[in-house]
This record gives structure tokens, sequence and C-alpha cells, in this order.
């Protein structure tokens, strides 16, 4: 009898024991459930910023998800061939996950982004944040609910900077004739046109050649993206025109969205909201080292006067009436009254 008993004692521990292994195997926590895997495409590489802010993401779901949820980074947008248009595409349709993505790409599909890089529209990186988080950036993500994209939150950006081989821009003036490579986008092109330039659009992947080669003289990015490029290799000059704060779309299709419980899902919302603090920070540290680089490297510094800046700011007020047909009037005098 106390053998049998041994016996039973000796099934039961292994039944125990198998069955907390299977948890465990199963990566939940507790072994409550399966794990909910996302797969978050960036276009850029990890060491960029918009990189460093996915992986943080990445880690915050983590902790606030108690580990029920899990986020792999995918960068260099691997997932999309490269292909920005396509991706916002396929999160509509629910093949990508979750993106991060420029909000000027998205404006082809929602015009009303467009209102978000307005030249001179912010004076700074914390005016741009105060207006994604109020009432504008909430009509914004509504917009993009209706395309079935849920949108976590919007990531800031530095202000976009003038690089170019030829002179430094002190004002508009100086940019006559100059090829300046911009986004596929209208409220780009429509600017750097009437500012003197000849805009010119390329996919990001061949600007480097374009600008070694001299296709074009230069081209417009936040400060990050001429230092992670490398393109002190090929550019002379960076000139500090802080003339439109674009930001990046942190969303999930809204088909990934619908798979969560709502715990995961405030746990995702609940990271967004610290990863946006995070990257704002951060983005404000490193570009200042950055450009310290840049400079460190052969690149000249400038920054336009108060004169020639005022200058830039009245060519854009004199594109309001197209910027308004651009991106919708009634959306268009919400985006000036909000920012002022």
């Amino acid at each position: 009898m106390k053998s049998k008993t041994r016996a039973l004692t000796g099934v039961l521990t292994c039944t125990l024991a198998a069955s907390l292994l299977a948890g465990c195997a199963s990566g939940a926590p507790g072994g409550g459930g399966p794990v909910a895997k996302i797969q978050l495409s960036i276009p850029d590489p990890l060491t960029s910023s918009v990189g460093v802010s996915a992986q943080h993401f990445a880690d915050q779901v983590k902790k606030t998800s108690n580990g029920s949820v899990a986020v792999t980074v995918v960068p260099n947008g691997t997932s999309f061939s490269g292909d920005q248009n396509a991706a916002v595409t396929r999160l509509q349709g629910g093949s990508l996950d979750a993106l991060i993505l420029s909000t000027s790409v998205y404006a082809s599909v929602v015009p009303e982004m467009n209102a978000i890089s307005i030249p001179y529209l912010f004076d700074n990186t914390a005016e741009e944040a105060a207006f994604l988080e109020g009432k504008p950036g909430q009509v914004l993500k509504d917009k993009l609910a209706e395309k079935n994209t849920v949108v976590l939150s919007f990531l800031t950006r530095t202000g976009r900077q003038i690089t170019n081989s030829e002179r430094p821009i002190e004002k508009p003036a100086d940019l006559k004739g100059l090829k300046i490579r911009v986004p596929g986008n209208p409220l780009w092109t429509d600017f750097f046109g009437k500012l003197g330039a000849s805009p010119t659009t390329m996919a990001f992947s061949e600007v480097f050649t374009g600008l070694q080669t001299g296709t074009i003289d230069g081209q417009e990015n936040p400060i990050e993206v001429p230092w992670t490029n490398k393109f002190s290799e090929v550019q002379k000059y960076v000139s500090l025109t802080h003339h439109i704060n674009d930001a990046w779309v942190l969303a999930l299709s809204d088909k990934k969205w619908d798979s969560l419980t709502e715990e995961q899902k405030k746990a995702l919302t609940d990271a967004s909201a610290e990863t946006a603090t995070f990257k704002t920070g951060y983005d404000k540290e490193q570009s200042e080292k950055q450009l310290a680089e840049l400079t460190s490297k052969g690149m000249t510094a400038n920054e336009p006067s108060a004169a020639g800046l005022e200058q830039f700011k009245e060519v854009s007020k004199s594109l309001y009436p197209v910027f308004s047909e651009l991106i919708g009037k009634e959306f268009f005098d919400q985006a000036i009254a909000a920012a002022k």
C-alpha cells in the first residue's frame, strides 16, 4: 500500500511540475494565456532616434503589461521593402502589426496631417508636443481611426534644418537655384519652390549618392539624419533654419488592436505616453551632440539672423491660402488658432 501511495505521489508531483513548465513555456506571466506578439516596423536603424525610441517602447510594454505583450522592433524598413506609402496601406489592411512613420507620409491618406508641418507653426518642440497632446492631436487620431489605424501616440521630432554643399543659408535668397531634396509632399515642394530653391523629390535611399554626385545640392531634415547617414562626407554647410517640426506616428492596425485584451491595450497606451516624453528629452540632448560632431567633421554651422528668419516666416505666411486648400480650411484654421 505504501508503495502505491509513493507511486501516486510521484505521478502527482511530475504532473504538477509539467504544468508549471508548460506555464513557463507559454511565456505568459503566471502561465495565464499566450503572450500577444507585436512586430513594430520602423524605417530607420536601431541606432537612430526612432530606433532607440522604438526599443524603449518595447521595453516599457514588457513592464506595463507584466510580460503579457512582447514587442519586437523591425528596423530599416525591411518589413515593407523601404516603401513607406506601402507601409501605411499595409498597416490599414492589417498585414503589418504596428508602425512608426512620419506624419508627412500619413498626409497622403489624411490631408489634415499636413497641419503639423506648416512651416514655423511652432517656435519649439514643447509647443508641438502640447499641440499633439491637445484637441488637434485628438482630431488627427480620430481621422486615422477611420482608416483602420489606432494611434497610440505622436512622437515629436526636432526642427528640420538645411544642409548643402554650396553656401550657408542665411535668408531665402540664399536658396535660389539650389536643388534641395524634399519629401514627396506638396507642402514641402510648394514651400521650397517659393523660397527660390529647386525642390527635388527622391527616395531617401538615393540621397547620399545624389549629394555625392551633385545630382542634388542639399537636403533638409532634423539634425540626426545627416548625422546618422554621414552626410558630413558629402555636405559642407548645415543651416539651422528650424523651418518645420513634423512628428512620428506610433500606431497599430485595428486588426492587431482588436485582438488584445483591455489590460493589454492599457499597457500599450501607458507605454506609448511614457515613450513620447522620453523621445522629446532624448532628441534634445542628442541633437546638440550630433551637431557638435558634424562640425568637428568639417561642416560649417550657421543660424539665420532674426531678420533672415522673419523672411522665411513671411514666405510661409504667403502660402497660407495654398496650405489651407491642401489641409482643408476647417482644420487649417483650427491648427493656426491652437498654435497661437
